[in-house]
């Protein structure tokens, strides 16, 4: 299978799907760059303020600047809009209230403590905690920076419904008026990170934050460069900057790994993670359980029901873990299994009753192996974008359902969130995102399978599941939580409205030497920090 499918990967970067098919869904087949990128802001073309990158020549640690590899690029790196918030964290350069750790629970930053009172949460923060231009963070520029976030980022519009008082310098109280248990999670997301509005003059190109770095050369959509902040509030910053390269494909990064170009980088591919096993004196690799997952949504608008069920039915999702080998594990459902919100089931992997399920409906196997029914052959749509593996899982479910009688046409495209998820213009949409972002399932769950959400963008609806996930809005038993995800999770399992393929483990790749780079945390939204090294 593997030398099959190498073949096909070969082929496919020439010409993705050279024969086209009819397709029962509506949408065309698209080829384009093998490149990712979620929806972004138009690029100013703006860079940010020069600073001079010290030599990394000298042997001290102080001295050294980091090199790394990042999948993303972006226009802007205003910490609030959009996602780029992620990469302003990965860079070391902004911070957030809360910081998710190494066991998923969202532990103090720049906030000492947040304790919660029915509907009030009161939130103070620490002691000294200032910008990279030592203007002190007060809770005042907290309230400022949420009423902000709620401005300009829509999946934080909630935010504009909650009261926010600044009690003194320290003390910030958040009245949500409904009980609302994941407010500390929220407030560890990347997006929070606290900028100083008074005073940043341009925040797509040079936002002032209060992480150990700040930027000194951004390249909308490019690499990005950062130095130490000489007035961390945190104390010791061990490195004197890094660079980011931008490097979506996995060949580029192996290549500059194995030249010495790059010290770091990680969602490491199967087929580079056994070239760096070979030479473990030459390469630290750390893998750990992940959080982010593989998935595909199945359009309701455009297939039957007996076709969705065939090809959940098809899709062998642990041939799949085993052909990335050493890179993901086969989901069951959206989270982790060993969660207590992760305790779904789905059908085991059986074509023939696929085939009877098709059979069934109305399809005939035609004389070249594929179903047909009405006079039209059983052909659907696989759009994908050509990082997190999708691009090998596309191939591989091309190849599973072919066997089963199904055809597809696959479609590649470079921006997920501006093209086929938007107008849902696919059959079959694979995805990849952060599942698991808080150690809670309400983040996913409500941006998938609530009603109006961006990514249930294939007319999943049930009306029982939008009611249990208004009571997960407000539980804070987590107990029931759970339970209450589970239910949820399983309606949509049952409804064949998606498949979990993979979560992935976190694996990231090190030179000997180097420490820090967020190798031991299962969120791919932290990078650097103060404490990272390079001996």
């Amino acid at each position: 299978m593997k030398k099959r499918l190498l073949t096909l990967m070969m082929t496919a970067v020439l010409a993705l799907s050279a024969v086209a098919c009819t397709s029962t869904g509506t949408g065309t087949e698209t080829v384009t760059e093998e490149t990712e990128a979620t929806e972004a802001a138009e690029n100013s073309g703006d860079e940010g303020q020069e600073t001079t990158v010290p030599d990394e020549g000298n042997s001290e640690s102080s001295d050294k600047i980091l090199r790394a590899a990042t999948s993303f690029a972006y226009a802007s790196i205003d910490v609030h809009k959009e996602y780029y918030g992620w990469y302003t964290s990965i860079y070391g350069v902004s911070e957030a209230l809360f910081k998710m750790d190494e066991n998923m629970n969202a532990v103090p930053l720049l906030a000492e403590d947040a304790t919660c009172d029915g509907s009030v949460w009161t939130i103070t923060l620490k002691d000294g905690v200032a910008f990279s231009n030592g203007n002190p963070l007060t809770a005042d520029m907290v309230v400022r920076n949420l009423q902000r976030l709620a401005e300009v980022n829509e999946r934080f519009a909630y935010l504009a419904d909650f009261e926010m008082t600044a009690v003194d310098d320290k003390t910030l109280t958040i009245d949500t008026g409904d009980v609302y248990p994941t407010l500390r999670n929220d407030l560890a997301s990347p997006e929070f990170g606290m900028m100083d509005l008074d005073n940043t003059t341009d925040f797509d190109n040079d936002p002032i934050c209060t992480g150990p770095f700040v930027i000194s050369k951004f390249q909308p959509e490019g690499d990005v460069e950062v130095v130490r902040n000489e007035n961390y509030w945190g104390g010791e910053v061990k490195l004197a900057g890094a660079v980011f390269y931008y490097m979506q494909e996995d060949d580029p990064k192996l290549i500059a790994m194995q030249s010495g170009e790059i010290d770091c980088y990680n969602s490491v591919s199967s087929a580079a993670l056994a070239v760096y096993e070979q030479e473990p004196d030459k390469y630290n690799v750390v893998s750990i359980p992940g959080a982010r997952l593989q998935f595909y949504i199945l359009n309701e608008n455009n297939l039957d029901d007996s076709v969705r069920e065939a090809i959940n039915l098809t899709v062998d999702k642990d041939k799949i873990a085993e052909y990335l080998s050493g890179t993901v594990s086969a989901a069951v459902g959206p989270f982790n299994p060993s969660a207590a919100y992760g305790q779904v089931t789905v059908p085991a992997v059986d074509v023939a009753k696929a085939k009877e399920v098709l059979e069934a409906d109305g399809y005939t196997l035609g004389d070249d192996g594929i179903y047909e029914k009405d006079g039209e052959k059983l052909c659907i749509s696989i759009k994908y974008y050509a990082a997190r593996s999708l691009d090998t899982i596309a191939l591989l479910i091309q190849e599973q359902l072919r066997e089963v009688g199904i055809d597809s046409e696959l479609g590649v495209e470079e921006d997920p969130d501006a093209t086929y998820l938007a107008t849902s213009d696919f059959d079959l949409a694979l995805y990849c995102m952060i599942a698991d972002k808080g150690g809670d399932p309400l983040y996913f769950i409500e941006s998938t399978l609530m009603d109006g959400a961006f990514l249930n963008c294939g007319g999943f609806e049930d009306a029982h599941c939008e009611e249990l996930i208004g009571e997960l809005k407000f539980e804070t038993d987590s107990a029931k939580r759970a339970d209450l995800a589970n239910e949820i999770v399983q309606i949509a399992i049952d409804d064949n409205a998606f498949g979990y393929v993979g979560l992935f483990n976190s694996t990231t790749v090190l030179r000997p030497g180097v420490t820090g780079f967020a190798e031991n945390i299962p969120f791919d939204f932290y990078g650097i920090d103060a404490n990272t090294t390079i001996e």
